[in-house]
Order: C-alpha cells, then sequence, then structure tokens
C-alpha cells in the first residue's frame, strides 16, 4: 500500500487545524518566546539530534521556521501593497539541504526569527485592516489573503513548536 502523499489541500486544512478556536496573531506573538526559551533551556547535542535520517533535528527546524518567517513577510508585503500578485513556492527539502540547515546554529535561527517575526506583527498591526483582505496567487494553494496567512503561519507555527517540543521531550 502507498503511503498517503499530502496534497496541498491536506496540508492547509491540517495546518488550520492546529490554530482552530485560538488566536492567530497571538500565536505569531508567543512564538518567539517559546522558541527562545526552548533554546536556552536544550543542550546543543539535543537541539542537534535527528530522529532518523530523513527527519530535521529540532535545530533544522529553527533554520526552516527562521527562512520561512522571511519568504512570509515577504509575501505579505507583496499583497498588503499589490493585491492580487503571483507569489512564488519554494520547496523546504531543497532549502534545507543546500542552505546547509543542519549545521545552522539554532539560536542564531531563533534571533533571525525573532526579528523577522516582530517586523512581521508590526507590519500587519499598521497597515489599514482592510488590506487583510488582499490575496496573493499561490502556485500550489490557490488564492490567499493576508488573513488567511495569518491564520496559515500561526498553524505552520504550533504544527513546527509541537515537533520540537516532542523531539526535546524523546531526547530526556
Amino acid at each position: 500500500m502507498a503511503a498517503h502523499v499530502e496534497t496541498p489541500q491536506d496540508y492547509v486544512r491540517r495546518l488550520l487545524g492546529y490554530v482552530e478556536g485560538k488566536d492567530a496573531l497571538s500565536v505569531l506573538a508567543t512564538t518567539p518566546i517559546r522558541l527562545r526559551t526552548i533554546v536556552q533551556d536544550a543542550s546543543l547535542a539535543t537541539l542537534r539530534r535527528q530522529p532518523a535520517p530523513d527527519r530535521w533535528s529540532a535545530a533544522q527546524i529553527m533554520a526552516h521556521l527562521s527562512d520561512a518567517e522571511m519568504v512570509i513577510g515577504y509575501r505579505f508585503r507583496l499583497i498588503l501593497a499589490h493585491d492580487g500578485i503571483d507569489l512564488q513556492a519554494y520547496d523546504q527539502e531543497e532549502w534545507a539541504r543546500n542552505l546547509r540547515y543542519e549545521a545552522t546554529d539554532p539560536l542564531e535561527s531563533v534571533e533571525l526569527f525573532e526579528a523577522a517575526r516582530n517586523g512581521t506583527l508590526r507590519l500587519l498591526r499598521r497597515v489599514d485592516p482592510k488590506r487583510h483582505d488582499n490575496f496573493g496567487m499561490h502556485p500550489e494553494r490557490g488564492r490567499e489573503t493576508v488573513a488567511h496567512m495569518i491564520r496559515l503561519t500561526a498553524g505552520h507555527d504550533l504544527n513546527h513548536l509541537g515537533q520540537i517540543e516532542g523531539l526535546i521531550g524523546s531526547a530526556r
């Protein structure tokens, strides 16, 4: 029996499920704090331990979150300034491999994430709230409004925080 391949629609449903009943902007605001606490409390060896050769370590997930935050911040800016703009997808596995996520410093990843996230939050709070209805066209997921992307990003945060906390907990 073939393994289930997650479709873009499955992915969106899964991420939105993590944020159901939660305030997405609050999730976005607390993620850097949770990440910083994890980095301060866990050893570097624990953060770099991969559960399997094809599975990311907590440090690699933190590097991914940092890069993803730069991408989403750019997408928010594009859409807020240019309603209906086309967005570009990226292959996170290629980024992880070619940008050498395994060699990243987890604290540096969290610091970059925190700076980018704080800028994103200030932007989202500063613009006219009507602009949260602006949308971009994602090549895999289709039309996505800023409001939808806020919820999707919060779900992305919760998904990866759960993975990181699971990896840290299993190492103890």
